[in-house]
């Protein structure tokens, strides 16, 4: 738009951005970033350290609470405690978690291992006979494993956070609210610090060796080092899928028979399914999406190092380059003081202090993250630079156009959170109003979560628009980027309290098997609830993320497909080259056809569980009298074999979409496909989870009284927020927000396969070349 000069719209549109176009005779701007490449690599190293010590630390705070009956001296409860049995059976039935979380994960990391070497293969097989040469497809490998291997141990390592800290939180509860939150909060914050700093540390590593052997090619430095993002995002695809069919199957199997069936509470020990409930929380809520927000940090790094690699300015400075890195870094140096707030300075001592603390959270983190923001956009970059816009053409970006770029992703996070919060808190209208549509049944409480659902779309979806549209404004695709980072720049927050949502949730299991009595059923209930509402909060973050990654990565793959990797090529797209809207439509169905495939499969999954509880209340006498243990086991080898069975097929769809729509039907098409997933796919992600969880509190808000007596646990009214809350169970657990991660992993994809698309004996076998065989070629290309 601004190559006609006196069009008023173009000026006004070039004085509102503050971005000033620069004419080819123009002399260059050649700035340098104040900090020196030794102290931008020290900041990201020390960070690394910072965030791996403080979650040691918090580690160590956590080992001081002890499973078992405090002694007198040790107690200041104000309650009286439960017996020391109960204490016994805490640690008892924590162990069972701990054991069945581990032997799944074992078995679903063997599967992804055997995928680790059939997707080596497929990188060197269809780069390697590219322009790209042998090096490169081996340089590709090697960081697509070091992603893979750091996401499945992102995963591993909060699977072991969340079952140490499970039964340490009960037996706080029983003390106080206080002691409960802290504790929760703790192995959150645990798991949010380890996997930020260990994601950070090794692509910063990845990066260094890499750079032995490129030296000054950044192109091929970054273009290689993306297949990190690649590894993260492919396990943590597998981990979602598989570890939500897993919980939702367990869920919603133990909920149908017990709650509905057996008139019997949450959790009861009598319910043969409640054990595997009880793992799948650690395996899909916890270890599922740490490896998730892990790959949307990769990946959103990836792309700004991909795009400024392309630029002939920012890839001569080397702490320019960095710059992606440090924003992580300070992102880890903020919410270590944030961290503090909670759990010293301003912890939740009663049931109303919960929620409003894990806000505050929230609230502090971006407050201080945009201050370090600004700090690091002006001593790692250069006061101006020019920068390649799409367009092929040179502007002059100035230092804090990128800190606008980075604040705008950061407080739009901030803005969805909130959004989500006030959609899924029984706090707030919304939720409450789908409660009050329990008194008439199912079918109106499922009407009216649906239109909750579709309604929350509103708000996060404009937010994300406009934060897209000032990103690209201020500094082309690598704004977008930078948008993307700024929101996940907080991501120690971000997991810390999404962790606690999960946590919280096996505590209550862990009081109501342990028998720790009504008071601390309450608090850990308490306690959930407010994880449900954090638990979406983290979702939105995911989802919100999701997109600006998928559309920065989107310019990565259009700048290395069709500018073979040079920003001074303009780069357009013809939405109406039939080729084009050919992938644009498929794409926008995809998300459709993954949610359909895992949907179907909680459902399968979830009526062998039915099935296996029913016969177990039939067949074992005294189950309902105590007299009987239920086979736990059983529930839990049914859930594993189904999770591990059917996460096959989705994944499958997602990792080949691209590279067959790359491979047989060129760039053009695949052009289509993405913008086309992303568009739909952020609609639908967003709608599930705020759905599911509004369904989930909608019940516990019934269950706590909140309808009245006459309308809480055994009543008609509860039955039905019983079945919105199962129905909801898929959606916010399963194929909600593995939604994200299909965006991202179609776009990564596409970024690390562009040389075989871009090849011309490779790419778009029938549309490029078969048609053009057949005389076709100017009607495939809309001439």
């Amino acid at each position: 738009q601004r190559r006609v000069h006196g069009d008023w719209v173009q000026s006004y549109l070039k004085d509102f951005t503050m971005i000033e176009h620069v004419q080819e005779h123009t002399a260059a701007v050649a700035a340098i970033s104040s900090l020196p490449p030794f102290w931008a690599n020290s900041i990201i190293v020390v960070c690394s350290l910072l965030g791996a010590l403080f979650a040691a630390f918090t580690t160590l705070m956590l080992s001081y609470i002890k499973v078992q009956q405090p002694e007198a001296s040790e107690s200041h409860s104000l309650v009286p405690l439960p017996p020391k049995k109960c204490y016994e059976q805490v640690k008892l039935v924590q162990g069972y978690v701990a054991e069945g979380a581990q032997a799944f994960l074992v078995a679903e990391y063997s599967y992804m291992v055997m995928f680790m070497f059939g997707m080596s293969g497929v990188i060197l097989l269809l780069i390697g006979p590219t322009t790209e040469g042998w090096d490169n497809a081996i340089f590709s490998v090697i960081a697509f494993n070091l992603g893979a291997i750091t996401s499945m141990l992102s995963g591993w390592l909060g699977m072991q956070i969340a079952v140490y800290t499970n039964g340490r939180t009960c037996v706080e509860a029983a003390q106080s609210y206080a002691k409960g939150f802290v504790a929760a909060f703790r192995g959150g914050a645990v798991m949010g610090f380890a996997l930020t700093s260990l994601g950070l540390f090794n692509l910063w590593a990845g990066i260094m060796v890499f750079k032995m052997y490129f030296g000054e090619d950044t192109v091929s430095l970054f273009g290689t080092i993306a297949a990190y993002g690649l590894g993260g995002s492919s396990i943590a695809m597998f981990g979602r899928v598989g570890g939500g069919i897993f919980t939702k199957a367990a869920d919603v199997g133990a909920d149908l028979v017990g709650k509905v069936e057996k008139n019997i509470p949450e959790d009861d020990p009598r319910n043969p399914g409640v054990i595997a409930d009880c793992i799948g929380d650690n395996v899909g809520d916890i270890a599922g999406m740490g490896s998730d927000l892990f790959g949307s940090f990769a990946e959103a790094t990836c792309a700004a190092l991909v795009i400024a690699s392309a630029d002939p300015y920012l890839s001569k400075d080397w702490t320019a380059m960095m710059f992606p890195l440090i924003v992580t870094a300070g992102g880890i140096f903020t919410c270590v003081i944030t961290t503090i707030f909670a759990t010293s300075i301003r912890p939740a001592k009663t049931k109303q202090d919960i929620e409003s603390v894990l806000k505050e959270q929230l609230l502090i983190s971006t407050i201080l993250t945009t201050i370090a923001h600004f700090l690091i956009c002006k001593f790692c970059l250069p006061d101006s630079f020019m920068m390649h816009f799409m367009n092929g053409q040179q502007y002059e970006v100035k230092f804090w156009f990128c800190f606008i770029a980075l604040a705008g992703g950061l407080w739009a996070g901030l803005a969805i959170g909130y959004i989500t919060e006030y959609y899924t808190s029984s706090t707030y209208p919304p939720v409450r109003e789908v409660a009050e549509a329990c008194r008439t049944g199912a079918a109106t409480n499922v009407i009216h979560g649906l239109a909750l659902g579709y309604k929350s779309v509103i708000v996060p979806v404009i937010c994300l628009a406009v934060c897209i549209w000032i990103g690209y404004n201020m500094c082309g695709v690598f704004g977008v980027a930078l948008g993307a980072l700024g929101i996940l720049s907080t991501m120690c927050i971000a997991l810390a309290i999404d962790g606690y949502g999960p946590i919280s949730d096996n505590a209550g299991g862990l009081a109501e098997m342990a028998e720790m009595g009504k008071d601390v059923r309450e608090r850990t209930d308490a306690l959930d609830a407010a994880g449900n509402t954090t638990a979406a909060i983290g979702k939105g973050y995911a989802i919100g993320s999701a997109a600006m990654v998928s559309l920065a990565l989107y310019g990565a793959f259009l700048t290395r497909a069709y500018a073979l990797g040079d920003m001074e090529k303009p780069v357009q797209v013809n939405i109406i080259d039939p080729r084009t809207f050919f992938g644009l439509l498929i794409g926008a169905m995809i998300p459709y056809w993954f949610s359909a495939m895992t949907m179907k499969s909680v459902g399968i999954a979830a009526m062998d569980m039915v099935r296996e509880i029913q016969r177990q209340f039939r067949e074992i006498p005294g189950i309902m009298e105590y007299k009987n243990k239920p086979d736990y086991e059983a529930c839990v080898q049914i859930a594993t074999k189904a999770s591990l069975k059917e996460m096959i097929a989705p994944g499958a769809l997602v990792v080949l979409s691209p590279i067959i729509f790359g491979l047989f039907f060129g760039k053009e098409a695949l052009a289509g496909l993405l913008p086309g997933a992303m568009v739909s796919g952020v609609q639908m992600a967003i709608s599930a989870s705020n759905t599911g969880g509004a369904w989930d509190n909608a019940k516990k808000f019934v269950e706590s009284g909140g309808m009245g007596e006459d309308n809480g646990k055994g009543s008609e009214c509860h039955s039905a927020a019983v079945i919105g809350d199962t129905i909801g169970d898929p959606m916010k657990d399963t194929y909600g927000p593995a939604l994200n991660i299909v965006l991202k992993l179609m776009a990564i994809i596409s970024v690390v396969f562009a040389p075989m698309v871009a090849d011309r004996h490779l790419g778009g076998l029938i549309f490029d070349q078969l048609l053009s065989g057949w005389g076709l070629k100017d009607a495939a290309a809309g001439q």
